[in-house]
């Protein structure tokens, strides 16, 4: 049975600016490929044969690439919102969504395994499960800890603070829908919130390959030398 995968891919890639004034993120190449169309190889790959593309800017410049999805072996098609709906909003519009289903974003450049993942949420009976990842902050000053009276108690010379991330890569289960309103921008932010609120949180899962979100200039300069280096690792033909 094919899996089917949900793609956003309608944001603006402020961040990424001067890069994606002609072209929307997710048609940003790294290596010889847009890096949506890396993802859809891997998801290819691993038996997701229906990706629905969530699209609002520039969406007929990514219908224009990825067409029905017939190069790459998997159905795909386009769901258009005509007002902005943030992360979790689109899903909303999606009306023949099975019982669970991946959602990422149309950004990220890793070598996780997602239909791992997929079965990892399903032997949980998650209503949604994030995949999570550490990232390491170097700080670049000396951290003073004084106590109540002022006197220095602590120090650490430009110590490493780690933190879990999410990847921007999610199995949802089709009950997830009951808490995202309609008609309204509605983000990750707000869906674990209220997720948390109702009793019913997120399942997270961390994963310690690799992973990238190319947002920001530095990040995409990044993705694009480490694929260029190990592409195998993260696209196999």
């Amino acid at each position: 049975m094919g899996l089917r995968a949900i793609v956003l891919a309608g944001g603006r890639g402020t961040r990424l600016r001067p890069y994606t004034v002609a072209l929307p993120k997710p048609l940003m190449p790294v290596g010889e490929w847009p890096i949506l169309e890396i993802i859809i190889r891997q998801l290819a790959a691993q038996g997701f044969d229906h990706v629905s593309l969530a699209v609002n800017h520039q969406a007929d410049l990514l219908r224009a690439y990825f067409g029905d999805g017939a190069r790459w072996n998997v159905r795909i098609d386009y769901s258009l919102e005509t007002q902005p709906l943030s992360t979790m909003g689109p899903l909303t519009l999606m009306k023949d969504l099975p019982d669970d289903f991946l959602v990422m974003n149309g950004d990220v450049l890793t070598d996780l395994d997602y239909r791992e993942l997929y079965e990892f949420h399903r032997s949980r009976r998650s209503i949604f499960t994030v995949s999570a990842h550490t990232r390491t902050q170097k700080i670049e000053y000396g951290v003073l800890t004084p106590n109540g009276e002022g006197l220095l108690v602590g120090f650490q010379e430009k110590p490493h603070l780690d933190y879990l991330v999410s990847m921007g890569v999610y199995i949802a289960s089709r009950k997830v829908l009951a808490h995202i309103p309609g008609g309204t921008a509605f983000g990750f932010d707000h869906l674990m919130l209220r997720l948390i609120d109702a009793g019913t949180p997120a399942l997270v899962r961390s994963y310690d390959g690799y992973w990238l979100d190319i947002g920001r200039p530095d990040d995409y300069q990044e993705a694009v030398e480490v694929f260029e280096k190990d592409r195998d690792r993260f696209v196999k033909e």
